[in-house]
């Protein structure tokens, strides 16, 4: 599979003295590598400024490179090397969403669980609906005329994919851990379910509609999405038993190591080849590493693998960004799309439209709905934090180029509309990243400034678990307070079920689960590890 290309052809066709180096791919990444460093070095000069972020630093330094490229080539190119999205989602995804998962604070991730997903599934439904009906409604009137159904719902899917990392690189998840936790879990699951989603729109063959359509496109996607969140499970599990049990670090921490990435991307993979979300599957694999086998690795491992898996996850958010600055000024797809400046502002003008619109469909409504179900202050989406998630979601990014690649690029004969609106999609994805991205850290610096006051919703008032304990206790005494405290035991279990079941999984995972699986308290102790060391000390203290 031929992943880089490079379109500077003048320059001789191999390195001196090198029988399998070719010299313009040599120059390519050497110039791409450089770019990266720059990025580094920019993003961290910039570290704290109010209307830059890394993300957006490789955005423009992307596109003052294409430029480059662009005039150096005297016009004809600005490509330094051809993207594929299978180098986006077999090699660069991965490793985002991997860490993702097992950076996850697992404890804020699934306290708050029934909301991310309400805004990371149900949201993400309401949102490629609005999008797919909106562009099937004004497309015709703009003048473009030949997308098919399927290409409509494709649109919906493809700019249902939110990119919330600008945001969370103003969030503070210890200062603001409700937010940060329902920003960042919704992030993930709407990238999960937009490519679910356009996977089941591809499945199905829409030249049959009838009224079980809609109920095949759901059975199809609630399929993918608990198969691949089953096998991302089943594979940290088995990663988490092989490494206790054949207990490595006696021998070499370098095996249990590269056992864990090994697994973790073994475990995409196999999702791909079963025509399952390989998302889904490898931030569940994460967050179930990083419960179990993480613990059964020796001290050195550990913090190897957590800046190993965080420093690979950051150069492929740099690369990916980099690129898709570069690729707006590729001059063979805008000649291609044959629009006039006009169409193409129309047609971007509307994507960007029917996200406002999609993303205020469904946060407002959810909120305010839940804030009804919920009794007590404390547990209520106030507007501002309200605001702040619906903004957190108007930037696109990778995923929505590499699923747009996908739709209308991936034929050879690329028609002219389909040129169209990839084009499109790159100027909504600019345009969100670059402008939306530099109000985000003034205005949610403005929004939780002016009300200094600890939000409701991040404050530590979650109620007592003594009478949920006690629901679960033996007791024969039918005293009238006994009977009181059961009563409020059960009410507990109904209005609070996400406490309830993050208490009653606790109870299982100590009984049943860390004592095969490993885990935090049953990690195996390796002589001379840092671990150990430490214990002997503390024992000789």
């Amino acid at each position: 599979m031929e992943v880089l290309e490079t379109t500077l052809s003048q320059l001789p066709v191999q390195v001196k003295g090198s029988s399998f180096f070719n010299l313009t791919t040599v120059i390519a990444l050497c110039v791409f590598f450089a770019l990266l460093c720059a990025c580094i070095i920019i993003g961290h000069l910039l570290h704290g400024n109010r209307w830059a972020n890394e993300s957006i630093t490789a955005l423009l330094l992307g596109l003052c490179s294409g430029g480059v490229v662009l005039l150096v080539s005297k016009g004809q190119s600005s490509k330094l090397l051809n993207f594929s999205e299978n180098l986006f989602f077999l090699y660069l995804l991965p490793p985002i969403i991997f860490n993702a998962g097992f950076q996850v604070k697992k404890k804020q991730f699934f306290k708050n669980i029934s909301i991310i997903l309400l805004f990371g599934v149900l949201g993400t439904v309401i949102s490629f609906c609005i999008i797919s009906l909106g562009v099937f409604l004004v497309f015709k009137r703009i003048g473009v005329t030949s997308l098919s159904v399927q290409d409509y719902l494709a649109v919906g899917a493809i700019l249902s994919a939110t990119d919330s990392v600008c945001t969370l690189q103003v969030l503070n998840q210890d200062e603001t851990p409700f937010l940060y936790s329902v920003v960042f879990g919704e992030g993930v699951v709407n990238d999960a379910t937009s490519i679910v989603l356009y996977n089941a729109v591809q499945s199905i063959d829409l030249k049959k509609i009838s009224g079980l359509t809609a109920l095949n496109l759901l059975g199809t996607f609630l399929y993918l999405f608990f198969t691949s969140t089953a096998l991302g499970i089943v594979a940290g599990l088995l990663s988490a038993f092989i490494i206790k049990t054949l207990y490595f670090g006696r021998h070499s921490t370098d095996r249990e190591v590269a056992l864990m990435m090994l697994m973790a991307y073994l475990s995409y993979m196999l999702a791909e080849l079963m025509d399952l979300s390989g998302i889904l599957t490898v931030f569940f694999c994460g967050i179930v590493m990083s419960h179990y086998t993480w613990h059964n690795v020796t001290e050195s491992s550990r913090i190897t693998t957590k800046h190993a898996f965080a420093t690979i996850s950051f150069i492929s958010e740099t690369f990916i960004f980099l690129y898709v600055g570069m690729d707006a000024l590729d001059i063979d797809k805008w000649k291609s799309s044959k629009a006039s400046a006009g169409t193409s502002i129309a047609v971007s003008s509307t994507l960007v439209a029917l996200l406002l619109v999609g993303r205020a469909a469904f946060v407002f409504p959810i909120s305010n709905i839940r804030n009804c179900i919920k009794s007590r202050d404390g547990t209520k989406i106030e507007f501002r934090q309200q605001f702040i998630i619906w903004w957190a979601g108007l930037m696109r990014g990778a995923v929505t180029i590499a699923l747009s690649y996908s739709e209308f690029a991936s034929s050879s004969d690329t028609s002219a509309q389909d040129s169209l609106m990839i084009t499109s999609t790159i100027i909504v994805v600019l345009f969100s990243t670059v402008v939306f991205g530099s109000i985000t850290k003034p205005l949610i610096e403005a929004l939780l400034l002016r009300h200094s006051r600890p939000m409701l919703s991040d404050a530590t008032d979650d109620p007592s678990l003594e009478d949920l304990r006690f629901l679960f206790i033996e007791n024969g005494d039918p005293s009238e307070q006994r009977s009181d405290q059961r009563k409020r035991s059960w009410r507990l279990l109904m209005t609070n079920p996400g406490i309830s079941i993050h208490y009653l999984w606790r109870k299982f995972d100590d009984k049943f689960m860390r004592p095969v699986f490993g885990g935090r308290g049953f990690a195996p102790f390796v002589p001379g590890s840092p671990t150990s060391v430490a214990e002997e000390s503390h024992e000789n203290s």
